[in-house]
């Protein structure tokens, strides 16, 4: 075992990564589609997103920040800091995903086809079940990415909570990953 670990630690550390192709996670998620539009970017993933002409969407099926960011001055894709006084903001937006559901849900009653019916949904806060199949080698290039503090905040948590599930299962390789 100790063999093993050094082997391990020394193809980390001179780049040889390709033995950790061979080994495979298989993840589903159920994410917001603004977090699934960052994500599908790292185009060494497979991907098999459900489909809204086959699963219906529900009322709760949207997401809603907590918190709402300020556009960084100094980055022109970050946030930095929090608004003040936003509950008028959240209000906002779950009325206006109210309204598009109710919309969504009209057009279905009257036939519409669903692959249709679903331009009435607003497509970034919408969530979508998927599964990503993904090797160790491009995980941690995603996780390098994603988990970084100037990542988007709604994917660095899921990018954090895969981090927390694969951990158990190769401790050495995340102890060299995360120093």
């Amino acid at each position: 075992l100790e063999a093993d670990t050094k082997l391990v630690l020394y193809l980390l550390k001179h780049r040889h990564t390709s033995p950790f192709e061979m080994v495979g996670f298989t993840f589903r998620i159920y994410a917001p589609n603004v977090v699934w539009w960052q994500w599908t970017r790292h185009r060494t993933m497979s991907y098999n997103l459900q489909s809204g002409r086959y699963t219906p969407t529900k009322e709760d099926d949207f997401y809603t920040p907590t918190e709402w960011r300020k556009q960084s001055v100094s980055n022109k894709q970050g946030s930095d800091g929090l608004i003040e006084n936003d509950s008028d903001l959240t209000d906002m937006l779950y009325e206006h995903q109210l309204v598009s559901f109710r919309l969504y849900e009209n057009a279905l009653s009257r036939g519409v086809a669903k692959e249709q019916a679903r331009l009435y949904l607003p497509s970034f806060s919408l969530y979508t079940m998927g599964i990503v199949d993904v090797d160790l080698h491009n995980l941690m290039g995603f996780l390098r990415q994603r988990m970084a503090d100037d990542a988007q905040y709604e994917i660095r948590q899921y990018a954090n909570a895969i981090g927390e599930l694969i951990k158990p299962y190769i401790p050495n390789v995340w102890q060299w990953f995360i120093n």
